[in-house]
């Protein structure tokens, strides 16, 4: 993912910085906006907004949190806010709805117990920026997931009537749940990853910010790191979207097309590869028609085709796809005719 930027210590509701500019007070009120959000009512407007009422059969929004669906995913933030538009929408949405995901969101700064709910720290050794606290994310996720999944914080225990928790000693943490942090120095996205995450019944996502999080929660807690990019973000928020929207389209049931997900671009259904170039209505368009072999009702050719052009897709944009890709004698020959050297 993503290096998590300096500037955020401009957005940081931390007490220094608020008390220091006017007491108390506006840090009360800005947090109460902030904290006493539950992840039930963020879901639920995200989903409910619209009318929509489920078919028959499908889940109501405002189950999303309570029932145990066939996936599901706890993300750790400072900013559940932002999650309700993209959760809201298309694929996602439509999963929520019809009971195959459900999402618990959980807002870091809930578990914290200060006076000035404060998450975040200078860094030892100085330098600049914040570094988030170990004890808030631990406490957070290690009592979220000695739960069932589904279960959240209620908003009116958060920082006043939290669970019991031990700070000295590791919690007994599910040994099927991943527990990610989304961070630069983790191990690329990809679809294979996606795949191996979505294989669980549960995964939780840990969204960091500012100069990032305390070395304890990586040796303590998170089980895998993965990063969705070499650059910069304000944080892991937006890399927890990009990767549930993946997880979600393999979810059976999720997509309109069973096989969509099957056939995408570094999915099994292309080997790897690419996927090649697609068409549709008009025939023609400015002048360029679409391959006359689309519309020969040869699907054997057609399907040779398809092939064809995603190995010649992933020669131009992708080459170091092919040297882990499945290829034939046919396809080695036709990737050598446009230059292709194979690796030795």
């Amino acid at each position: 993912m993503n290096r998590f930027d300096t500037e955020d210590a401009a957005e940081q509701p931390v007490g220094r910085d608020l008390d220091a500019q006017g007491g108390d007070g506006a840090l009360g009120a800005e947090l109460a906006d902030a904290g006493q959000t539950s992840a039930a009512d963020l879901i639920s407007a995200a989903l409910g907004n619209t009318g929509e009422t489920p078919a028959a059969g499908e889940s109501a929004a405002g189950d999303a949190v309570e029932a145990l669906r066939s996936f599901h995913v706890d993300i750790f933030t400072l900013f559940p806010q932002m999650f309700g538009g993209p959760f809201g929408e298309s694929i996602i949405k439509r999963a929520l709805v019809r009971g195959l995901l459900s999402v618990a969101l959980h807002n870091i700064r809930d578990y914290t117990t200060d006076r000035h709910h404060v998450c975040d720290d200078t860094p030892y050794g100085g330098g600049g920026g914040m570094v988030m606290k170990p004890e808030p994310i631990l406490r957070a996720v290690e009592t979220v997931l000695a739960q069932p999944a589904g279960w959240a914080l209620p908003a009116s225990d958060a920082w006043v009537a939290l669970p019991p928790w031990n700070e000295h000693e590791a919690a007994q943490l599910p040994a099927d749940t991943p527990i990610v942090l989304l961070s630069p120095q983790g191990r690329p996205l990809t679809q294979r990853v996606v795949s191996e995450l979505v294989a669980h019944p549960r995964v939780a996502l840990i969204c960091g910010r500012y100069e990032g999080v305390d070395e304890r929660v990586r040796t303590q807690l998170v089980t895998d790191e993965i990063s969705i990019g070499d650059y910069v973000l304000s944080g892991g928020e937006l890399a927890a979207m990009v990767l549930v929207d993946a997880m979600t389209r393999l979810l059976p049931g999720a997509l309109g097309y069973e096989l969509g997900a099957h056939q995408d671009s570094h999915s099994p259904g292309t080997g790897g590869l690419l996927e090649g170039p697609q068409y549709t209505r008009p025939f023609s368009f400015r002048g360029e028609a679409i391959p006359e072999i689309l519309i020969s009702g040869h699907h054997a050719n057609v399907d040779r085709w398809r092939r064809e052009q995603a190995l010649l897709r992933t020669l131009l944009s992708r080459p170091d796809l092919l040297a882990g890709a499945e290829l034939s004698k046919r396809d080695r020959a036709l990737l050598a005719a446009h230059g292709w050297q194979a690796p030795l």
